[in-house]
Order: structure tokens, then sequence, then C-alpha cells
């Protein structure tokens, strides 16, 4: 990063000379969509309105980045908007509309404009009440961070910094354009785009903010679980979520909305490697992580940020406190906290309003994550291979990355060994595909055939003579139709005969 600017001009922008070379470079960065602002701007001011770029693109632009969507700030009413831009954009919807927001498609650009913002919770309230404010330095003190709250006017180009978020940005802090207790009062989601910002971006909160965090991390109560469910998403599949994650703790934001992950803290690990499981959890976290595959690749890669694999490697092992046993000569032991997981992790993604197949996909990882430790040195049948395959089904290539990630024992010798384990079933169950379309294992007779072998109508008998062929072809492998039909009629004998 370069060096900070001077303090401020007189005339109360924070950005004085030394700053210059930043805003020129943030200009150049601009530069592809500058004349099309110039040219909104331009008409918003033939129309008696003010229009500025904000927020987001304004800060990427400092950072190096190119923000993919376009948020700019007027006094005009959403009436208005609609106005100025009809026979400009290409396209205009205003779903926002009741919150001041229309937003337009010009060429390949997205473009948000929203009228002047001074709405405030009432502090009891989930819902914020809205209301247009009247100015452009109104506006920015409502934001939510320095480096959010800075503005270039449009059409003249005029930098607004009168918050400081420049030397912020400069310096990697996260620090609020009131005071911190107070723009928390007013939108406490605020506390957890502290924790996301700091993710995405690197930065650190300023102390001040954190000790806000801390002493208010309760009236997190007050916001809906899908705005919390978002945040704390976005926080997730950033680059860095460790460090967002170990901010929600220490503040306590996380013990209002997650209060699994905050009780791992006192739990010791079973192979005494580490201070405590949530330290490992966060380490499990940021292996699973550097396994992902990228974006672009194909499916079996686990192409990232994966939300699924990264919620199972955060919570595979919640269920450690509630299973925890001190055993004799001194040992801790966590006796199925792999299926108590599961359920917590069901109920805890539930209540956060997650979608049900992530929730699903996610308990199931947690369910499956300490199967592979009873492979051993090899010593599993085909079948049991097969029936590992089977359950895991479409999550075989989370699973693998999961399983993995899990070892963070210091050990050198043991992590290899575990490695060559994985290795060697990862060969085994490539071998089995090949040979047999594992991902595919159906029975050697279907429903049909099934009925027709043993007279039935479909119905509860009929799945229960599938599930026992399915199990013979988990066991047994590919055995043909005729020996499947023998298998089928002795097991239906055995069945009907009373003992």
């Amino acid at each position: 990063m370069p060096d900070r600017p001077d303090t401020p001009a007189p005339d109360g922008n924070r950005t004085a000379d030394a700053g210059l070379p930043l805003l020129r470079a943030a200009v150049a960065r601009l530069a592809p969509v500058l004349p099309m602002l110039t040219e909104l701007g331009e008409r918003f001011e033939a129309s008696g309105h003010e229009l500025a770029l904000v927020g987001g693109p304004v800060r990427d632009a400092f950072l190096g980045r190119v923000s993919p969507d376009l948020d700019l700030t007027t006094d005009a009413l959403p009436e208005e908007i609609l106005r100025v831009v009809t026979g400009w954009a290409d396209a205009h919807w205003d779903i926002g509309r009741d919150f001041g927001t229309i937003g337009l498609r010009k060429g390949s650009f997205v473009i948000e404009i929203t009228t002047y913002r001074a709405d405030t919770y009432d502090r009891t309230s989930r819902k914020p009440e809205v209301m247009f404010g009247d100015s452009l330095e109104g506006d920015l003190v409502r934001r939510d961070f320095t480096v959010n709250a800075m503005a270039v006017r449009l059409p003249s180009l005029e930098f607004v910094d009168i918050h400081g978020g420049l030397p912020d940005l400069v310096q990697q802090r996260l620090m609020t354009p009131s005071a911190p207790e107070e723009s928390f009062a007013d939108d406490p989601l605020r506390m957890m785009r502290a924790a996301r910002f700091a993710s995405q971006l690197g930065f650190e909160v300023a102390p001040e903010v954190r000790a806000a965090m801390t002493e208010r991390a309760g009236t997190l109560s007050i916001i809906s679980a899908e705005r919390i469910r978002d945040e704390f998403t976005k926080l997730l599949l950033s680059p860095d979520p460790r460090r967002g994650l170990a901010l929600l703790v220490d503040t306590g934001l996380a013990d209002v909305f997650l209060p699994e992950l905050p009780a791992l803290r006192l739990e010791l690990d079973e192979h005494h490697r580490h201070k405590d499981v949530y330290h490992h959890s966060l380490i499990v976290l940021e292996q699973a992580i550097a396994l992902e595959g990228p974006a672009d690749g194909p499916p079996e890669s686990v192409p990232g940020p994966d939300l699924v694999l990264r919620l199972a490697a955060l919570l595979h092992d919640i269920g450690k406190p509630a299973t925890r046993r001190f055993e004799d000569g001194g040992g801790v032991s966590f006796h199925h906290h792999e299926l108590v997981g599961a359920k917590l992790a069901s109920k805890r993604l539930k209540a956060m309003r997650f979608d049900k197949e992530t929730t699903k996909q996610v308990a199931r990882l947690v369910e499956l994550h300490l199967r592979f430790h009873g492979y051993g040195d090899g010593q599993w049948t085909d079948s049991a291979v097969r029936r590992y395959v089977t359950d895991a089904g479409p999550l075989l290539s989370r699973l693998h990355r999961l399983t993995r990630s899990d070892c963070t024992t210091r050990n050198a010798r043991k992590a290899q060994r575990l490695s060559r384990a994985y290795d060697d079933l990862e060969q085994r169950i490539e071998r089995l595909a090949a040979e047999e379309e594992l991902a595919s294992v159906r029975p050697e007779l279907n429903g049909n055939e099934i009925a027709e072998t043993l007279g039935i109508r479909p119905g509860p008998v009929l799945g229960e003579a599938y599930d026992y062929l399915l199990s013979v072809r988990l066991d047994d492998g590919p055995i043909g139709k005729d020996a499947a039909r023998e298998k089928l009629l002795a097991w239906w004998t055995k069945r009907e005969t009373p003992a």
C-alpha cells in the first residue's frame, strides 16, 4: 500500500496534495466507466439534481480492483430518478423503490441509484425506518465504514472524503464515520459487516470499533436470520474467513447466531495436539480452502469458493462438546460426535435459514467425516469401499477434501501415514469405479423385475426387496441377474417362513 496521505486540507477534505497520486491511479482504474458516468451525471445536473459514485466502486478503485456493479447516490427521489434515466438506460427496474433504489442497465454496466439515505433502526425492530436525506454529506455519515464513505461527484469528478476513508484505507483500518456505538445502534448488522470486510479486504478493525462490537454484540439479535446468514455467507466465501470468524467469536457476536462455534474453545482435541477444537476447526477450514479447485474447474475438483465444503469444515466437530467424556488414565473421548454434530449442524443451519439442500449436504458431510478413520492400513473390503462411495454419493469429492483437511497433527510421520492411506483409498475407489460404474450402483434387478420375480405389487414390500438387492450389490459386486434372482428368492423364502 502507498504511504498515508497528508493531514486534512483546509476545506475539510482529508486528501491533500500527497493523495493526488492515489486519486490519479483510482481515476485511471475507473476510466472505462467514466464517460458513461459523466454522461449520466450531466443528465442529473440538467434536471437540477446531484449524483455521485459512492461506496464499494470508489473503495475498489483505490485498491486496484474493478467493481462489477456501480452504486450511485442522488438527492432525486425514486420517481425523479426514473424520469432522468428513462430513454437513456437500456433497461431499468424498481424492485428496491420502497428503499429509494432504482436499478438500471447501460450496455454491459449494471447501476443502482439510491436516494440519499438517513434511515436508522428504532433499536428494537428488525426493520429500518427508511428516511430520505437531502445532502451527500448526510448520506455519507450514515454509511457503515469510512472506506465505504468516499464518493466522486458527477459529472465534475470531485473526490469527497470528509470522514478520512482514504487514510483508513491506506492504513488498512476499518473505522465508522460516526461513533461506532452509535453506528452499530443504528444498524447492528454493521458489526457483521466489520467481520466480513476484515476477511474480504484483510483489514483490521479499529480498537474502538472492536470495543463497540463487544459491548453491543447482543443487539445483533434484532436482525433477521436471513440478513445475518447473507453476511455470514459472504464472510465464509472470502479469501480469509478465519480473520472474520475470529473477530465474531472474540467480540461475542458468534454467541448470538452460531453459539456452537465459540463453544469449541474449551474442548480439548482428542489428539492433544491443538490448543482446542475451535482452533483445530479453523485450521481444517483453511486446509479445505487450499484443496478447492479453480473457480472454472470441473465439478469433481470442487471449484472454489465452495460454501458446502467450507461450512462442513467449520462445523465438522461441533458435536464434541456434547459428547466429551473423560476416560480413566486421563484420556478424552468424543464417541459418536459425528452423528451428534450432524444433527446440530442441521438444526443450526435451518435456524439461520440456509436452503434445504445446503443444510442436507453439510449435515451429511459432518456425519461422514470420520468414516475414513476405519480404513486403517487399507483393510477395507471392496464392499466397504462401495458403501463409502454410495453413502457419500455426489458429495464424494467434497468428502475427500474434508477428510484430508481434518488431519492437523504436528506429527509428520502420522500425517504422512494418513495421507498415504487416503491416497490408497482414492486409488481403490477409482479402480472399482472403472470396473463397476460405482457412482451409479443399483441392484441388478430393477423394480419391475423384482415385482415379477416375487409376484408382488409396488409398495413397501417391493421397497424392502429393492433395499435387500442393493445391499447384495454393495457386498458382492456385480454377480449377474440370474444370481441376483436366486438370492432374492432365497431372501423371500426366508422372509415368508415363520421363525
